[in-house]
């Protein structure tokens, strides 16, 4: 008997087997082992799966996330995605920065939202956006990989910056490659000074340690 079979016949035998006696349970429970090779405890949880589920589903929901109103999912998700799909924690350190111009651009807030908006934690706007990640999809394409072997002897620590004095500098590539990676392009090299917030950019053919040093010795020499 193939799979698709003993799927039918489970299905048939199912509920004659809840509306049976003990006794008639324990004969059909026997009959099913025997066509379909069964373990005893293997088949008695495929006769009774169907039962829990439907006793899982008839369960009381819990009360609906008071951060749930129309114009509040709104709110998130049009800074969420004018922030360029901030994470949680930075998105939280960013709504007040981004409310008055989104009050600007659109409509003003009600005295609710803002409170809630002021006392919602990283955690739950990370759970909120979840649905609205699956629907927009992926971010764009990546043009760095992960690795910690190359890391460990690169002397540079993150989050250790001196914001009260200039010369901490933050650096990031983008590749303007359009939709795929493959073959040769430009990259962008942005490189932000912490403290002051100057920035210099420049453009390099490919991402290759020769070009990216020659433009980092450029913006050095320019502001030295």
């Amino acid at each position: 008997m193939g799979k698709h079979e003993r799927r039918a016949y489970l299905e048939a035998i199912r509920a004659r087997y809840r509306r049976a006696r003990k006794a008639g349970k324990s004969a059909i429970l026997n009959e099913f082992c025997a066509v379909c090779g069964y373990h005893r405890k293997y088949a008695l949880r495929l006769l009774g799966a169907q039962h829990k589920r439907t006793k899982k589903a008839a369960r009381k929901p819990g009360p609906a996330s008071r951060y749930d109103t129309p114009e509040l999912v709104e709110t998130r998700r049009t800074i969420w995605m004018a922030s360029d799909q901030l994470c949680s924690k930075r998105l939280k350190a960013a709504l007040p920065l981004w409310l008055p111009h989104y009050e600007a651009s659109f409509h003003p807030l009600s005295v609710d939202t803002h409170a809630m908006l002021d006392s919602i934690s990283a955690a739950t706007i990370d759970r909120l956006l979840k649905p609205i990640r699956a629907k927009t999809g992926r971010r764009g394409l990546s043009g760095t990989k992960p690795g910690t072997l190359l890391k460990k002897h690169i002397p540079i620590q993150a989050g250790v910056w001196d914001i009260t004095q200039p010369g901490f500098i933050e650096a990031d590539t983008v590749a303007h490659c359009g939709d795929s990676l493959a073959g040769n392009f430009v990259w962008s090299l942005t490189m932000t000074d912490i403290c002051t917030g100057w920035t210099e950019c420049r453009a390099t053919w490919n991402k290759g340690a020769e070009g990216v040093m020659t433009q980092i010795k450029a913006v050095q020499a320019l502001n030295s």
